[in-house]
């Protein structure tokens, strides 16, 4: 081959490495040749599709022949009825992901800086040098975003401020005051993207509704997500609400039909089944509860975590521990490249997956009770 087609690649794009899903149940299978596998490694909805977007899904699949409502307005009508805003304030994305990248895509230059915190999701540096901006890496407090320190980071350059609430992979969660307090700091020039994809999962009497704020601040934009818990992460379907003029934008690069018909009406059922939800989250709370007191009763440090998943602290290579793990056929998240070397993070599962899982620690940690 004589051309190095990597040459020809923008600058930014040339030393940039693909975002690294969970290692699929399949691959491993095939490496291994191991068939009872347990993944806990991709923060997913371990109850399974609620039955009415099992109904609803099989009633659509005569209408695939058709493209999908570009606009999936019955969705935008639903979320907008839910949560008390405009249909014009909302944005449908292929999963919350394509929003984030769409978001900076939109508003973010060379010329500008995009700030973030340190041990936050992998997406927002990566979409980030996609871009040809800079990141600005803010050190992390107790594991999560240093409020403070962020908005001590603000300068003219910068354009866009990336803030996980509760933080992927450690869980941590922001008080609503103290998130009040920032963006009350921001100037107006700069967004501020809240992503909220485990936001259902957080303690109700704290989480409170960011959404009802961007009447306040104008360069809010709240990000969400059906993928977790929803039980829809093989759909991808994901939604921002915003100021209508931001939402007016983000509508001008989005992709035509970028939200396939299946996601648009399995996102609409699901959002009405307030039973299903109450299932998933009492479901999570019993697992976050067991593995906790696992943790604890081993002397194994973790971090307390306000999603559907927890990072723990197994005292040397998180990297060979998640191999070891491998080898017992349970698939977890190794964190090294979110600044967490020692650390492994785990979705929460069933009550047999979670056991399975506290059992192959024991066996590859050589634990004593």
């Amino acid at each position: 081959m004589s051309c190095d087609f990597l040459e020809l690649a923008n600058s930014a794009v040339q030393t940039l490495h693909p975002y690294q899903a969970g290692k699929p149940t399949d691959e491993l299978e095939r490496e291994l040749g191991i068939s009872d596998i347990v993944k806990l490694a991709s923060n997913e909805n371990p109850l399974g599709l609620s039955a009415a977007v099992k109904s609803a899904l099989q009633e659509e699949l005569c209408g695939l022949t058709r493209y999908p409502d570009a606009n999936g307005y019955y969705l935008k009508e639903a979320l907008a009825n839910k949560y008390g805003v405009e249909l014009n304030q909302v944005t449908l994305g292929n999963g919350s992901n394509d929003l984030l990248e769409l978001i900076a895509r939109a508003f973010v230059n060379t010329e500008n800086e995009v700030i973030f915190a340190q041990h936050a999701f992998v997406v927002y540096p990566l979409v980030t040098q996609a871009i040809g901006a800079k990141s600005v890496l803010v050190p992390a407090k107790n594991y999560g975003h240093d409020l403070d320190a962020m908005a001590a980071a603000i300068t003219t350059k910068s354009k866009l401020i990336f803030i996980a609430n509760p933080n992927n992979p450690t869980g941590t969660f922001l008080q609503q005051d103290a998130l009040y307090a920032f963006l009350a700091k921001v100037p107006e020039t700069v967004l501020v993207v809240l992503d909220e994809a485990y936001f259902e999962y957080a303690d109700p009497a704290l989480r409170g509704n960011a959404i009802e704020w961007i009447k306040t601040f104008p360069n809010l934009i709240v990000s969400r997500t059906f993928s977790k818990a929803y039980g829809l992460a093989g759909l991808r379907i994901g939604y921002t609400i915003s100021n209508a003029q931001i939402a007016a934008i983000l509508n001008r690069l989005r992709q035509p039909f970028n939200c396939n018909a299946l996601a648009l009406k399995a996102a609409q059922t699901v959002l009405q089944d307030d039973q299903y939800l109450q299932d998933v989250i009492q479901l999570n709370n019993a697992g976050m509860a067991d593995l906790s007191a696992f943790f604890s009763a081993y002397g194994l440090d973790f971090i307390p975590s306000m999603g559907n998943f927890i990072s723990v602290d197994v005292q040397q290579s998180g990297d060979l521990v998640y191999q070891g793990l491998l080898q017992e056929g349970v698939i977890v998240r190794p964190v090294t490249g979110y600044g967490l070397p020692h650390h492994l993070r785990i979705s929460i599962g069933t009550e047999t997956e979670n056991q399975r899982f506290k059992q192959a620690l024991i066996k590859v940690l050589k634990l004593e009770s």
